[in-house]
């Protein structure tokens, strides 16, 4: 990270409507994460909804949280060796929808509820990468006019959406990168991240924090130079309440989180 980036700010329905994680999911009602039956059941309960993105083989943003299929098809291997053609015939578990791509998702929201977007690590490592990802995610906004973000947990994946479309507001996904939980990450790289260090440089206007780190520091000091604090994820109305003390929205699953009156 070099020379700062001119920021995008977030628009102010990111920090009044509260967001509901990987869409409003629920698999017992056959609504499972990041489904459009989960996006759609969230723009009809009014909320904002934040969804995950992965890269298919052939260059198209696929809203999906795993890098493999297993969890959550019952398919295997990874998802970044089928094409999309391919990855929108494999169905979801305990639904009939299939996995969708960002293009078709931003067709179902259609501006009517805040979008949080989440850009998957493409290197697994947190370290640089080649672009493809951030570069499929700008494309598919370019025409987009609902009120949108991404964000990331890999800063060079911020700075790409910073070139490839610095009109989108940004922000980085951060956390305590404890090392039981970030196996895969380098001592040296979870150490630098933890105090996020890469805001300024990434023109970034929020960030999304841990909810159970939220007393850092460094978060208070953000947002005392005007940085937009979210957090994840948020399970229950008792945590909503701690979690509202440092930021001002919630990332929430599992519950229905209370409107702003």
């Amino acid at each position: 990270m070099d020379a700062p980036i001119l920021c995008a700010s977030l628009p102010p329905a990111f920090l009044t409507v509260p967001i509901a994680h990987r869409a409003l999911h629920d698999r017992a009602a056959r609504r499972p994460e990041n489904s459009p039956a989960a996006i759609r059941a969230a723009v009809q309960a009014g909320y904002g909804i934040e969804i995950d993105l992965q890269l298919s083989a052939d260059g198209q943003a696929m809203v999906f949280h795993d890098e493999g299929l297993d969890r959550l098809t019952a398919e295997t291997g990874p998802l970044a060796t089928r094409t999309a053609a391919a990855l929108s015939r494999i169905a979801l578990r305990d639904s009939e929808e299939a996995i969708p791509t960002l293009i078709e998702v931003l067709a179902l929201i259609a501006g009517h509820v805040p979008l949080l977007i989440e850009i998957k690590d493409q290197s697994l490592s947190l370290t640089a990468t080649d672009g493809r990802l951030e570069q499929a995610t700008a494309a598919a906004l370019q025409d987009y006019g609902g009120p949108v973000a991404v964000m990331s947990f890999n800063p060079h994946s911020v700075a790409h959406m910073a070139r490839f479309a610095p009109q989108v507001p940004r922000g980085l996904t951060t956390c305590d990168y404890y090392p039981d939980h970030w196996p895969a990450i380098s001592p040296e790289t979870r150490a630098r991240l933890r105090d996020i260090p890469d805001y300024d440089a990434t023109g970034s206007s929020f960030i999304s924090h841990q909810a159970a780190d939220l007393a850092r520091p460094r978060v208070a000091a953000l947002r005392a130079q005007g940085a937009a604090i979210l957090c994840w994820t948020i399970r229950s109305p008792q945590a909503e309440a701690a979690a509202r003390e440092f930021a001002q929205n919630i990332t929430f699953e599992g519950y229905a989180a209370a409107h702003p009156a």
